[in-house]
């Protein structure tokens, strides 16, 4: 019999026999340690503690402490839906359950979709469930086995036909329900206590279009009832801040059906925000060294042929286009165009870096049934940039680069954290090369003393790249600022530089883009900021409203000069009252309201109310000039004070000046 040696955290090893339960070690560890135990992980592999030790290495046990315990509850949570909803529903086939990020889901074949009654039935079900305290029993079974379990059920039959000849097949049981599963799951049912139903949405089977639709449930689960509570505020305050909600409200964006799913129509509000935050980057990397690009938007498909999008990236392409015999596409990504503009003329190492970027709009195809908004779209537009330079030149342009997403993201407010992404299943270029690019990537990030975690198998198929995470303000990640360290394409390119020796030499590329996106990137905004912008983004920075008809000419004069003074202003001469006007301002989350009525007609001043300083605040009385001046600080700083609705000092500091 095979022994296994096991390493506890202290350093002590245990040799046990292979085929021992998890439980038995942890049982000899402590009885309070196995009161305790979730999970226990091996070799860094989380297993349950019903399921046979078949290798050894360390092994650490995990509790409810552990954050990765909680995968494991969320995943034995799946099941006990699954186990509730066939109690009630016992013609629900089965599909698979599992966790996910803050939850969990499980997709059911059913003839009519579920209802807001029926996910409340079954959470009621599930409820019952945990208290029948039913163990996780655990049954490994040969494939005939498999088979006979699940005849009635063809998506699970479906499932163990792709299972290897030599995979262990087992289910796992509690009280009636009985599921094809890996694990691993907690010992049994009484631990899920903390637990909500989402909502549920349609979900094509193994995600494929062209099979059948089944009705997905999605769940959260917490280990504390704090943890619960938190997170479904969370939600609150995430459907408070929908950009869509807030794009139609704010007239931001829209789509038509008659355009096409996925295109985005920008309302000239929505425009105002899309071209500043443009106007700024433009002007940023201007200042260091980029110079501008601007590519076709169909290439020859032959081009996409030789970068390896044709081969790796065709399911998110659309479809050619015959011109007179020849196939062109739309273009996914702008780095073939811009390799072509380095490759329109002799380079030498004198040249290099070489920085090219371009606001280019691209077409990916996305299917419908993920189309959302601003942040998942078919046409968009990407900050990109290619830089060519020298193996020399590499360390220092990653360092550049770290240095202007810092810059960039602080205007905006965003903390973030970074991911070294590093080789995928399907990857041009040496595992050395590959091995090469990504310790040159961490000896960067180590060397400016930049924390990071791997993101393993994420990088793209030409290269790892650093993957910066934006943290929004209610805590969420969004995918933010990419670089992307390239040998691939350079080689099947076939670029050269002529180097110092006269002989030629391969450049290296660096991808890399600032926001990414710009749908994208503003529909993240307008939730991090609530819709609530600030001043130097704001599509209407300031509304002036007369009191009566007998200063509108008086208000009509300083909106002139905010106008001048390039202020973005609206004059509100409706004739519904002060109060109704002065609730339309706060709804468009206009930052600054300017009322003039007689005295400040009189006095060339305005009474300014400021975006939310709460409703029962008293407006400034400011001089129409120091307002202008303190709304000019503020916009060419471009302060964040405003952002999320907080309240700005810069007006009130003007008001005592």
């Amino acid at each position: 019999m095979t022994t296994l040696r096991l390493t506890l955290p202290d350093g002590t090893v245990r040799e046990v026999p292979a085929g021992t339960l998890p439980r038995e070690v942890v049982a000899s560890i402590g009885p309070r340690l196995l009161r305790d135990a979730v999970a226990v992980d091996v070799g860094g592999a989380v297993q349950d503690l019903v399921t046979p030790l078949r290798a050894g290495g360390s092994f650490r046990v995990l509790t409810a402490a552990d954050p990765r315990s909680l995968d494991v509850l969320r995943h034995s949570g799946a099941h006990i839906l699954a186990t509730a909803v066939r109690r009630l529903r016992p013609d629900a086939r089965i599909g698979f359950g599992p966790p996910i990020e803050d939850g969990f889901y499980y997709d059911f074949g059913v003839a009519e979709p579920f209802t807001t009654e029926d996910l409340a039935a079954f959470e009621q079900e599930m409820r019952r469930v945990v208290a029948e305290r039913y163990p996780f029993v655990r049954s490994e079974v040969t494939r005939d086995e498999a088979l006979r379990l699940f005849a009635d059920d063809p998506l699970k039959l479906e499932r163990i036909a792709d299972l290897g000849a030599d995979e262990v097949i087992s289910t796992y049981t509690d009280g009636p329900f009985t599921d094809l599963c890996r694990g691993p799951h907690v010992p049994d049912t009484s631990y899920l206590k903390h637990f909500k139903l989402l909502h549920t949405a349609g979900a094509y089977w193994r995600g494929d279009e062209r099979r059948q639709m089944l009705q997905r449930i999605y769940a959260t689960a917490w280990w504390k009832a704090e943890d619960l509570d938190a997170y479904l505020h969370r939600l609150e305050e995430a459907k408070r801040r929908d950009h869509r909600a807030l794009g139609a409200q704010l007239d931001l964006f829209s789509t038509d059906p008659r355009v096409g799913p996925g295109l985005i129509l920008w309302h000239p509000r929505g425009a105002v925000i899309r071209s500043e935050i443009e106007n700024f980057e433009r002007d940023l990397i201007l200042r260091r060294g980029y110079e501008l690009v601007y590519t076709p938007h169909i290439y020859n498909e032959k081009l996409f042929e030789i970068s390896g999008h044709l081969e790796n990236f065709r399911e998110n392409m659309f479809s050619s286009m015959d011109v007179e015999g020849t196939a062109y596409r739309p273009k996914p990504m702008n780095c073939p165009g811009h390799i072509a503009i380095y490759q329109s003329r002799g380079r030498s190492y004198r040249d290099l870096p070489l920085r090219f970027a371009e606001f280019g709009t691209l077409y990916r195809y996305e299917r419908s049934g993920v189309l959302h908004g601003l942040l998942r779209v078919r046409g968009f537009t990407q900050d990109d940039a290619h830089i060519f330079c020298t193996p020399e030149q590499v360390s220092e342009e990653i360092g550049r680069l770290l240095d202007l997403v810092d810059e960039v993201l602080g205007v905006f407010g965003y903390e973030y954290s970074i991911e070294l992404s590093t080789r995928p299943a399907k990857a041009f270029g040496s595992p050395e090369t590959w091995n090469a690019a990504e310790r040159m990537l961490a000896d960067v990030l180590v060397a400016r003393g930049r924390e990071y975690t791997i993101d393993a198998g994420g990088g793209a198929f030409y290269g790892p790249k650093l993957d910066f995470k934006l943290v929004d303000a209610i805590g969420r990640k969004w995918q933010g600022p990419t670089v992307q360290l390239d040998y691939v394409l350079p080689e099947r390119f076939e670029l050269t530089y002529t180097g110092a020796d006269n002989v030629p030499h391969r450049p290296i590329m660096l991808h890399r883009v600032l926001l990414g996106s710009m749908e994208r990137f503003i529909g993240g905004l307008i939730e991090h900021y609530a819709g609530a912008f600030p001043l130097w983004l704001a599509p209407e920075q300031v509304r002036v409203l007369p009191l009566t008809d007998e200063v509108a000419s008086a208000a009509r004069s300083v909106a002139d000069r905010l106008r001048e003074a390039g202020v973005r202003v609206h004059l509100d001469a409706r004739s519904e009252t002060l109060n109704y006007r002065v609730r339309d301002g706060a709804l468009m989350k206009v930052p600054y309201l300017a009322v003039v009525g007689p005295r400040e007609a009189r006095d060339g001043t305005v009474a300014v109310t400021l975006r939310g300083a709460g409703e029962k605040q008293r407006p400034i009385p400011i001089p129409v000039d120091a307002f202008t001046r303190a709304l000019r600080r503020e916009i060419e700083t471009r302060a964040l004070t405003l952002r999320a609705g907080a309240p700005t000092t810069g007006v009130a500091d003007a008001a005592a000046d």
